[in-house]
């Protein structure tokens, strides 16, 4: 074994110092993997694209598996994130691999908005991961991150350019997450189209100022196929499941009338160069990009907004507990301001209540005289109305009894004429 070396600062310079034997640091590597294998890894890849370019078979390709999932509606009025988990196990090493599907993109009539709810479903995975870590007790050896690690954006393949929903979407997205642009069925334009749409592609990601994943060229392992790789942006990828024998091997093909498309054929499309930078190179970089750029990009927002700094205005370190401290008296104060706005402002409701109320009561007590003078002008009409009857009805009394009186006097009369009439009669005879 070569000597090692080890390094220890000392103020501020170092110094090296040879070993004279084995002391066994340099097992720390395999302590990492085996620890890191133990816990498992996850991935999330958040796929955007319109509806019918093949999202869906294109995970199911890249995997090499059959996910399970149900055929999703396109008759929402909007854009939704469907998201679904599974754990995926090769060669001893286990990965959560989270896929989210965004539905009905580009389906509206309307597709001002159809970036929000992909940037408001980004924004909630890093504000529940931000809660996680500034919670007392954390937990985050069992924690599922669901951060986007990777956004699969799928292009048509128009071969002219791209549409103004796709860079505009992008464009919101691109300080997000890692967006990594491919052109999705390939296969339904020439090789010549396609260079020229690759072209024409990232001429226009250029000049709208969309920032694309770039993978690392840092670490001399993977700079020269990583650079290579990055000449090759947008891939042009086809997804199948289907497979055919071809020669002596099995192979997942694309079949037509005139011939057949090999997906892992690098002849044919960009496949196996999207699978070899996704997972085998770039995976790890995409998790820390995600959670070194990204995520700390969007803590930092949210923790200025909340008042927290680093450097006060004399540019001297800002003590937590004093920032803490200031916002707690800050937030009491606003507290205090506010308890009394809202105290004032129900007394002046009180009194202005007071006031309809006293206004109501007057108007009743109006109401009621009218009312009741009312009443008793209809109550003297008809106590006058009643008197009148009263004379009336003796009137007609003193009539009636005249006219009886009368009507006996003239019937008393007649029969004392009768009588003498008789008595006259009988004399003659």
């Amino acid at each position: 074994m070569a000597a090692t070396e080890i390094v220890r600062q000392m103020g501020e310079g170092c110094r090296s110092l040879p070993l004279s034997a084995h002391v066994g640091f340099d097992s720390l590597p395999d302590q990492l993997v085996t620890k890191s294998v133990n816990h498992g890894f996850c991935f999330n890849i958040l796929c955007v694209g319109e509806t019918g370019l093949g999202k869906s078979t294109l995970m199911d390709t890249l995997f090499n598996t059959k996910f399970e999932s149900e055929p999703n509606s396109h008759s929402q009025p909007g854009v939704q994130l469907k998201s679904s988990t599974y754990d995926l196990t090769e060669s001893n090493v286990r990965l959560k691999l989270t896929v989210i599907n965004s539905i009905g993109f580009g389906d509206q009539i309307n597709k001002e908005d159809s970036y929000k709810p992909i940037v408001e479903f980004i924004d909630s995975q890093y504000e529940a991961y931000l809660q996680e870590e500034l919670k007392i007790k954390r937990v985050f050896h069992n924690y599922h991150d669901s951060r986007i690690h990777a956004c699969l954006y799928f292009i048509a393949p128009t071969g002219h350019s791209l549409k103004s929903l796709d860079l505009v979407t992008m464009k919101k997205l691109d300080s997000k997450v890692n967006i990594i642009p491919i052109i999705a069925k390939s296969d339904a334009i020439s090789k010549s189209e396609l260079t020229k749409f690759k072209i024409k592609i990232t001429s226009e990601l250029v000049s709208n100022g969309v920032q694309i994943y770039q993978f690392p060229t840092d670490d001399e392992t993977v700079a020269e196929i990583n650079g290579t790789m990055n000449a090759h942006l947008p891939f042009a990828v086809v997804g199948s499941t289907e497979e055919a024998k071809i020669g002596n091997k099995m192979m997942k093909v694309r079949q037509y009338p005139w011939g057949t498309i090999q997906v892992e054929n690098e002849s044919h499309c960009d496949f196996i160069k999207l699978r070899e930078m996704l997972i085998r190179v770039n995976m790890e970089d995409l998790r820390e990009q995600t959670h070194t750029h990204h995520y700390e990009l969007y803590r930092r927002c949210k923790l200025e907004e909340m008042g927290f700094k680093d450097t006060d205005p004399d540019s001297k370190p800002f003590s937590l507990q004093e920032t803490y401290e200031a916002k707690r008296n800050e937030f009491l104060g606003d507290l205090q301001k506010k308890e009394e706005e809202m105290r004032q402002m129900f007394v002046q409701r009180v009194k202005e209540k007071e006031a309809e109320l006293k206004e109501a009561e007057k108007e009743l007590h109006e109401k009621f005289d009218r009312l009741k003078k009312l009443h008793q002008e209809e109550k003297k009409k008809l106590e006058d109305k009643k008197k009148s009857l009263d004379d009336e009805v003796n009137e007609f009394k003193k009539r009636k009894t005249a006219t009886e009186l009368l009507q006996s006097q003239q019937a008393g009369g007649s029969q004392t004429l009768k009588r003498e009439k008789e008595r006259k009669n009988s004399g003659f005879l």
